[in-house]
């Protein structure tokens, strides 16, 4: 079922119209009844009838006609409006609306348990899917995203292990991109409108929490041993490079190694080093 424009028409054009006719019609009834009088009577009677067709629509609301168990269309227009009295009026909004998850308990791909939270900003696109292909489209709304908040969870790991790897904490933005096609998928029968999906919390379950920490900061600094390591084969290179070319001094392989080993020392220990001065010997 989609969406289609319900008939109806402007209320400040319509309200005068039936105004006249409903008090001509009035006036033309005679007393004593005659049976000519009898139409009028039964017109009077609809005109009357017909002021029960008047509603108002607010501004990003909608009103989803229905007479008889049938859908007779969607009326958008803002202000005051006349249909067919006998139309059934239900409203629905269609205003930006959040939905915010709670706290989910779920495993990654890695299979180390995580809590994950999402905040879903979405509207009703059409009006139709969302009152009758659903029983309760805001109901369906948050199981639904919940549901794919948990399918994102368990696709990918939360933190990188391997290089040019996706994770739900390094990588946010591609993850708010994936979790919105997955949420809008979901919902596109409900003739709702994903416009932003985007993780609220993600955290390490507390049983593993200060485990995973410790992994992190290991390797944080094997990553950073990584780099120390790296520059400083580069700096003792360059040193020796630099006084073979200038012949400041010459050393022998002997020299160069201890040479080598006492640079890396210096360049790679946690603690400042402390100098030794070679004053020479006495002999």
């Amino acid at each position: 079922m989609n969406e289609k424009n319900g008939f109806s028409v402007n209320g400040f054009v319509a309200s005068p119209v039936l105004a006249l006719l409903t008090i001509g019609a009035v006036k033309s009834i005679s007393i004593p009844f005659q049976v000519a009088d009898l139409l009028l009577i039964v017109t009077a009677a609809i005109l009357i009838l017909s002021w029960a067709g008047f509603f108002m629509v607010q501004p990003k609301q909608a009103r989803v006609l229905t007479m008889f168990g049938s859908y007779m269309g969607t009326v958008k227009e803002t202000g005051l409006r006349w249909t067919i009295p006998f139309f059934i009026r239900r409203n629905i909004s269609l205003r930006i609306r959040n939905f915010e998850s709670g706290k989910l308990k779920v495993n990654d791909n890695q299979g180390n348990p995580i809590e994950i939270a999402t905040v879903v900003v979405w509207s009703v696109e059409d009006s139709a899917k969302a009152v009758f292909e659903v029983d309760d489209y805001e109901s369906y709304v948050s199981i639904q995203s919940e549901a794919a908040l948990r399918n994102l969870a368990t696709s990918y790991p939360y933190d990188i292990y391997e290089k040019d790897e996706v994770a739900l904490r390094s990588h946010p933005q591609i993850i708010s991109d994936a979790l919105s096609q997955e949420v809008q998928s979901r919902l596109e029968d409900a003739g709702v409108k994903v416009i932003e999906a985007r993780i609220s919390h993600l955290a390490y379950s507390p049983e593993i929490a200060n485990a995973m920490l410790q992994r992190q900061q290991a390797t944080a600094i094997i990553a950073a041993r990584e780099k120390i390591v790296e520059g400083a084969v580069g700096m003792v290179d360059m040193a020796l490079e630099q006084l073979s070319e200038k012949g400041i001094v010459e050393l022998d392989e002997e020299r160069k190694a201890a040479m080598v080993s006492n640079l890396l020392v210096v360049l790679c220990g946690d603690q400042n080093t402390q100098p030794i001065i070679n004053a020479g010997s006495l002999y």
